[in-house]
């Protein structure tokens, strides 16, 4: 169950895609699930929630979302490149209006200097072909606070890409 905040949110965005009759499908690493979640913990969220993609290894971002080999060998699972790929992967392999993807070190452990603990990519596209690539570093505040922190961000980003969609007929 999520917190109020992660609530409003997800409420706010089923409502405005709703409205404007689009689907949403979601990309997870790090957040394992937890942004498609949240959206389902909502009464009525079939009405927009698709499917999501829990995709924690590379072998599963490859196989269920075709992400190339080549973009986690060249920039890692936690990468803007992967996260893109991931987004548009969705929309690949789903027939939703809107994708959001999530990759990141949620930790306590598997940070690096040059990656470390807390930084998150995230991506959402659109069938219309609209990108949005962003990166957190939330730093080591805990696993779950790294996660809630991320299905906000992402929630947020695809209440932004939703905006400014055209409604469909």
């Amino acid at each position: 169950m999520a917190d109020a905040e992660t609530q409003a949110a997800a409420i706010a965005l089923l409502d405005l895609c709703k409205a404007k009759k689009l689907m949403i499908a979601t990309a997870e690493s790090c957040t394992g699930g937890l942004v498609a979640g949240a959206l389902t913990d909502i009464a009525g969220s079939s009405a927009v929630v698709d499917r999501g993609f829990v995709t924690y290894t590379n072998e599963a971002k490859q196989e269920m979302l075709g992400v190339p080999a080549g973009t986690l060998q060249q920039h890692g699972a936690v990468s803007r490149e992967t996260a893109e790929a991931m987004a548009k992967g969705v929309l690949a392999h789903a027939p939703a209006d809107l994708a959001v993807s999530i990759t990141g070190i949620a930790g306590p452990g598997g940070g690096s200097a040059e990656k470390p603990v807390g930084l998150v990519h995230f991506a959402t596209a659109s069938r219309g072909g609209r990108l949005i690539a962003r990166e957190k570093r939330y730093g080591d505040i805990g696993r779950g606070e790294v996660r809630r922190k991320s299905v906000l961000e992402a929630l947020s980003m695809l209440s932004e890409l939703a905006t400014s969609e055209p409604a469909k007929s």
